[in-house]
């Protein structure tokens, strides 16, 4: 059995109630998101900042490459949502310009209340977070969310 199979057969297990496979639905592309961004916030060395380079730039190839060894399709439709997420967060910054508030400050409010809702979908659930066990699964969570969309469009994960 493949990796990935394992993987997400283990992260099903605890994702078979439909209240708590909507929140997930929701809550971890958010998460997804506000994590990028929260990494994105962090102040960058002068040459890193010269090339337009955050943190969250250098970590995300780390990222990607695993979900690339788990599978190809996986791969391409996470790169894809981080190519969504760098956008998303260039036009946050412009929005939030004068506001008085930052993409740091969205990302960790949004952060929080994407885990409160993901630890209420496991209440109803009535199973802990596949997280709790190992934390490989905080990276299973998304490539889970796109297994879901993959099968939609008759993509073999």
């Amino acid at each position: 059995m493949r990796e990935i199979d394992r993987l997400m057969n283990h992260y099903s297990e605890s994702h078979q109630n439909k209240t708590n496979i909507l929140i997930h639905g929701i809550a971890v592309p958010s998460i997804y998101l506000v994590t990028v961004g929260l990494i994105w916030s962090i102040p960058v060395l002068d040459f890193m900042s010269a090339m337009n380079i955050t943190w969250a730039h250098v970590l995300i190839i780390p990222t990607l490459m695993y979900y690339f060894k788990l599978s190809g399709p996986i791969g391409a439709a996470m790169t894809v949502l981080s190519i969504f997420v760098f956008l998303f967060l260039h036009w946050l910054q412009g929005a939030l310009f004068g506001t008085g508030f930052t993409v740091w400050q969205f990302c960790l409010a949004l952060f929080i209340v994407m885990w409160v809702l993901q630890f209420v979908g496991h209440k109803i659930e009535g199973k802990k977070p596949s997280f709790l066990e190992d934390l490989r699964y905080l990276l299973v969570g998304p490539a889970w969310w796109w297994k879901h969309w993959l099968k939609r469009l008759n993509i073999n994960y």
